[in-house]
């Protein structure tokens, strides 16, 4: 636990939802976390009845509302795991003021947000082992929390680099655009990025949009930032297993950036496993169908990865 252990005792609205899942009752309730940058989060949290021994925090995407994640955490908690997910700063329910003054970045997100929720974690399941489900830019931040050694493994879908010489065309010219010319000039128009008009998810505070451009345009995320922006990290500290999963039709977390941002994680020991959406019986997952209901319906089998992992981690 940090020292700031207010956290969470700003507000507990309970609205508590009995939901049957696998035959467990499972009750969820929304919770406000303050950061040590005294901001406040948006979260929920997924309560099985059972004896909870594992608590799972799940790391969104760049951009992504917790709400994404809402079936997934149902499931996860439907086999007994304690589960939280939320909102970072500057996304849904945690844009407190006008985006256009939120001082939001992705290295905030990581060394501030990420370590509030998983103190709440540990908080709200005091006697669990404690995991992480890190989606894209959730999984690449790990190595700037403080307290990542409560961490007992990570699972990690979609999490690479990011590094835009790395795509393939046309993908790249698309991902350019946005990178060199969208972020940029909104930026510089209106004091953020509307990352939603484009479908790239929330709008986006302007120092996350900026940190994520010059991060996709370098050597890849973070890999960019250190020794420059990030001058105190722990990614050649973190040491927990990890299970990386990517998907041959995703054309941002290829197989060449997965294995360059792993590689940021010189001490982790990480078990890869890259997949064919159609050897599975789904037509696309990309990027971000993974936590889809209709992808699960169709490929059982990836979700169960998560609850073997975390069954024998």
């Amino acid at each position: 636990m940090s020292d700031n252990e207010s956290f969470h005792n700003l507000q507990q609205e309970y609205n508590t939802k009995e939901a049957m899942n696998n035959n467990e009752t499972i009750k969820t309730y929304s919770l406000t976390i303050m950061t040590e940058r005294n901001r406040t989060l948006a979260a929920t949290i997924y309560r099985p009845r059972n004896q909870i021994k594992t608590a799972i925090m799940i790391a969104p995407a760049t951009g992504i509302k917790r709400q994404f994640y809402h079936h997934f955490a149902e499931f996860l908690a439907g086999h007994g795991f304690g589960v939280i997910t939320f909102d970072n700063e500057g996304i849904g329910e945690s844009l407190t003021t006008d985006l256009k003054k939120c001082d939001a970045s992705l290295i905030s997100w990581g060394r501030h947000d990420m370590p509030a929720v998983l103190d709440a974690l540990h908080y709200e399941f005091p006697d669990a082992s404690y995991h992480l489900i890190g989606h894209s830019a959730g999984g690449q931040l790990i190595g700037l929390m403080p307290n990542y050694s409560a961490i007992s493994s990570v699972f990690n879908v979609a999490c690479s680099s990011g590094c835009i010489a790395n795509m393939d065309m046309p993908y790249k010219l698309k991902a350019m655009g946005f990178m060199d010319v969208f972020i940029p000039l909104s930026n510089l128009t209106l004091g953020y990025t509307p990352a939603d008009k484009i479908g790239m998810g929330e709008p986006l505070p302007r120092g996350v949009a900026r940190q994520w451009r010059e991060w996709c345009n370098g050597s890849g995320y973070i890999q960019t930032a250190l020794g420059k922006t990030v001058h105190s990290h722990f990614y050649d500290e973190v040491a927990m297993p990890a299970l990386w999963l990517g998907f041959s039709d995703d054309e941002i977390a290829n197989s060449k950036n997965i294995d360059d941002m792993i590689r940021v994680f010189p001490n982790m020991p990480v078990e890869k496993h890259y997949l064919d959406p159609k050897a599975l019986g789904v037509n696309s997952i990309g990027h971000m169908r993974f936590f889809s209901r209709k992808t699960h319906a169709q490929a059982p089998e990836l979700w169960q990865m998560a609850v073997d992992w975390f069954k024998t981690h």
